[in-house]
């Protein structure tokens, strides 16, 4: 009786998590895409990218104490719990990614999702009698719903708030609580009206060791990809801090250098989110500076403070990497692509089981063991440095080459 009682505050609890976290992500996917739209109809509005940011700073600067840490403070506050995140999380992310793609800025979505989702699921906590460590977990589970509602992949969201927690080992310690807010979640974000891309089935593959081991390889490149992003856009960051001592100048100056860097290329293909390269990455083959060219632009808004997440510029860098990789190799373009999109986040978020199921998510059942493949190759050669500082290391990646099972820990 008390475990079914247990089992039904938890279900109660989780669903609520995932009810926030899917209003909240069904909101943002519209407000994103009447951004994109209406960006595209005016590209003149690049221009003012400067003067969104100097705004998005002011604001900050002024009113966002405590919640500019963005998903790190998430992290922070699960593994070290001290005082509930502030509502004004929520708000304040939303606002400020839709404006940094308004006007061109190149940045993601889902670290936002995962910000909106948390903070909202703590804000439960106010208003009933949560243990600390029920909000522990209320945070994990929030955090994985509003990942997975904004994918479209609720079985790697409710992976992906425990994984993403420390380097070296999965906790199951929220699994079922995962589970229900992530599914919630998306169903929820569904219900609203909340759009999500649709990605082309992979076909049938033949698992040859020919394409494992490319597909090895080429993992291994996207692990090394993950490091030069981390570093750049780590050093942008050292070096707005050091000669820009005004918060708000810092998204102003890296406004001007975007919008100089679009206007030095002559497009804006690399401004925002970028899907429709990376569905023609996932047609036909790439070129390889189309991957470098969108790393650098991401480092240049998301290194000075602009808003919004890493995962749909790094999903860009992977699928136009492992397109163009396609013809090197002479294999699949589509496969390479493919992988390519989910095991780059994989080592930048050190989720490698999460992206993998993400990949059969949106590509179907037959890229699962390329997927794993590439998603731990890409992890294990990634660093221990990811995009998400507060990330703790349980254990070093290394330690577990040789006995993968090692990774997956019940706590």
């Amino acid at each position: 009786m008390i475990v079914l009682k247990r089992y039904l505050r938890w279900s109660l609890l989780s669903a609520l998590s995932g009810l926030l976290a899917g209003v909240a992500a069904a909101i943002f996917l519209i407000l994103l895409e009447w951004a994109t739209q209406t960006r595209d109809a005016h590209t003149v509005i690049i221009w003012f990218l400067p003067l969104a940011g100097f705004l998005m700073g002011w604001v900050y600067h002024r009113h966002g104490h405590g919640v500019d840490a963005g998903s790190n403070l998430i992290l922070d506050e699960i593994h070290d719990p001290r005082k509930i995140i502030p509502f004004r999380m929520a708000p304040f992310v939303l606002v400020g990614t839709v404006l940094t793609h308004l006007f061109g800025g190149s940045a993601g979505r889902e670290g936002t999702a995962v910000q909106m989702g948390a903070s909202l699921s703590d804000q439960l906590t106010r208003i009933l009698k949560i243990e600390p460590e029920e909000r522990k977990i209320l945070l994990v589970a929030g955090a994985g719903a509003g990942f997975g509602a904004a994918i479209g992949a609720p079985w790697a969201g409710a992976i992906f708030g425990m994984e993403v927690l420390a380097i070296g080992k999965l906790r199951l310690f929220a699994w079922f609580q995962c589970l229900v807010a992530s599914f919630v979640g998306f169903h929820v974000a569904h219900l609203v009206g909340a759009h999500h891309t649709e990605y082309p089935a992979v076909i049938a593959l033949s698992f040859d060791v020919k394409t494992v081991a490319v597909v090895a390889f080429s993992g291994i490149l996207f692990g090394l990809c993950v490091i030069a992003f981390v570093r750049v856009t780590h050093f942008i960051e050292h070096l707005l801090k050091k000669y820009v001592s005004y918060a708000p100048l810092k998204p102003f100056v890296g406004g001007v250098l975007v919008v100089l860097f679009f206007r030095l290329l002559g497009t804006d293909r690399y401004a925002g989110l970028g899907i429709p390269v990376i569905l023609e990455a996932l047609r036909v083959p790439s070129d390889f500076a189309s991957p470098a060219l969108k790393a650098f632009a991401t480092a240049l808004t998301l290194g000075s403070g602009f808003k919004g997440g890493e995962f749909i510029p790094l999903v860009f860098i992977g699928a136009t990497l492992g397109s163009a990789l396609s013809v090197v190799f002479h294999v699949s373009c589509q496969l390479l692509a493919s992988v390519g999109f989910a095991a780059i986040f994989a080592g930048a978020a050190n989720t490698p089981l999460a992206c993998s199921i993400m990949a059969v998510e949106l590509f179907g059942f037959p890229i699962a063991p390329y997927a794993f493949v590439a998603c731990f190759m890409s992890y294990y050669s990634s660093g221990h440095q990811g995009i998400y500082r507060a990330q703790r290391v349980d254990a070093h990646k290394h330690r577990h080459l040789r006995r993968v099972l090692g990774y997956f820990t019940v706590q």
